[in-house]
């Protein structure tokens, strides 16, 4: 018989319209009652079924975290209830005879026995900042959309422009195809006050990479794309001040951060807002990786291991660590990323070299948040030491080397040839 954990429970089925909540009351004699109600997802009705809880002392609440329509359920229950969300897949029913009732009797009596697997659930301070970079990182991501839409219109119209500036998107790259776009028969003296004085190529160079061939749904393809990408940096700009005001309050850990070779004060923002400032949640720094997606998944069956790729975890803060890990290994304030990275790609390949960094500096921002204590480059330097430099021993009497061989465990025997 499993051992009763939470003998005063609920658990909820949480849909768009409404939600099924399951009271679960076990008295003395381990016996167990259930009572079921439906609450229309209105926050008046939500704060109703809080009430209700309460009223029936239930403090501990799970519920499968379906989609968004949890999270305002949850952001009112979580002011005076404990509330647990957990994946849906840990609290998956027994196919047939499946209805909402029976949903909400099934998370609360797995929860009972202390059989759901938690999801890691930040403080709303995090939560709301969390949100924040995660849009802005989808605005980033339409941004580059955008840019790419515009190279491949320049590609098409025959517009060599990227071949003799280093940016397209460069403030004079940008004056001279928006004057292009402007007006097409542009000339050569019309090029040369746009230049800035530190390009290298000459004003015929460029004006020979703007002759191509503008057609006119190519040129108001590209005038809607560069419109959208200055709209999506006005947004970008206004949403970093918003970020700026909610990160304040973790400028210490942020700082901490920002010791690290490879982290960005942006960066440091996001992986704050993605893991939060308290690292006692997480039993060790192998729990936080493994919630991060940067171990290889556990499938093993008859003594035979299956695949062992990484695991799908980790949607948001793995890309950032690959990025951080990409920078780290080119940043020439300590060696050791780089000659870690070198190391195991010429066994694994850069795909495996670059989780592994990722692993290792994630690893390193558990620690760090959770003593306090900046990045040590020291210690770096003297791993350095010990793992990717060669300690040769060099010899100037024979007596030495007999000795340093005999320490070794040979046995030397010196004869007169």
């Amino acid at each position: 018989m499993l051992k009763i954990i939470f003998r005063n429970c609920a658990g909820i089925d949480v849909h768009s319209t409404q939600i099924t909540v399951c009271v679960a009351v076990t008295d003395n004699n381990d016996i167990t009652s259930y009572e079921t109600r439906i609450f229309p997802t209105f926050s008046e009705n939500i704060r109703d079924c809080r009430d209700w809880l309460l009223s029936k002392d239930i403090t501990d609440v799970c519920m499968e975290s379906t989609g968004k329509y949890w999270i305002p359920v949850y952001n009112i229950l979580e002011e005076k209830i404990h509330c647990i969300i957990t994946h849906p897949k840990y609290v998956r029913t027994i196919l047939g005879k499946k209805t909402d009732k029976k949903d909400a009797k099934w998370i609360a009596d797995m929860f009972k026995h202390g059989l759901v697997e938690p999801s890691f659930m930040p403080p709303k301070e995090s939560r709301e900042l969390r949100d924040l970079m995660r849009y802005r990182n989808k605005l980033v991501n339409i941004r580059s959309g955008e840019k790419n839409r515009f190279q491949n219109s320049l590609t098409v119209s025959n517009i060599q422009i990227a071949n003799v500036l280093t940016d397209t998107f460069g403030k004079t790259a940008q004056s001279i195809l928006t004057s292009v776009l402007d007006n097409p028969n542009i000339t050569l003296d019309d090029i040369k006050p746009l230049l800035h004085k530190n390009i290298k190529a000459t004003p015929e160079e460029i004006y020979k990479a703007i002759d191509g061939n503008f057609s006119e749904y190519q040129t108001s393809k590209m005038s809607v794309c560069l419109s959208h990408y200055e709209a999506i940096n006005s947004c970008i700009d206004n949403l970093e001040q918003y970020i700026l005001k909610l990160a304040i309050n973790y400028r210490t850990e942020i700082n901490l951060l920002l010791t690290i070779p490879g982290i960005k004060e942006i960066s440091a923002i996001f992986i704050i807002a993605e893991i939060g400032t308290d690292m006692n949640v997480f039993l060790d720094s192998k729990h936080l990786v493994s919630w991060a997606g940067l171990v290889p998944r556990c499938n093993e069956s008859n003594n035979k291991k299956k695949s062992v790729k990484i695991t799908k975890a980790g949607i948001y803060i793995k890309p950032l660590l690959v990025q951080c890990a990409l920078n780290a290994i080119r940043d020439n304030s300590t060696d050791y990323f780089k000659l870690r990275y070198e190391s195991i790609k010429r066994r694994r390949g850069h795909k495996v070299a670059i989780i592994a960094i990722a692993k290792l500096m994630l690893t390193c921002i558990y620690n760090i948040l959770k003593n306090g204590e900046v990045f040590d480059s020291e210690r770096c330097n003297k791993l350095i030491e010990r793992n990717f430099k060669s300690h040769k021993k060099t010899f100037t009497k024979p007596e030495e080397m007999i000795s340093y061989l005999s320490s070794l465990g040979y046995n030397i025997t010196l004869s007169d040839n």
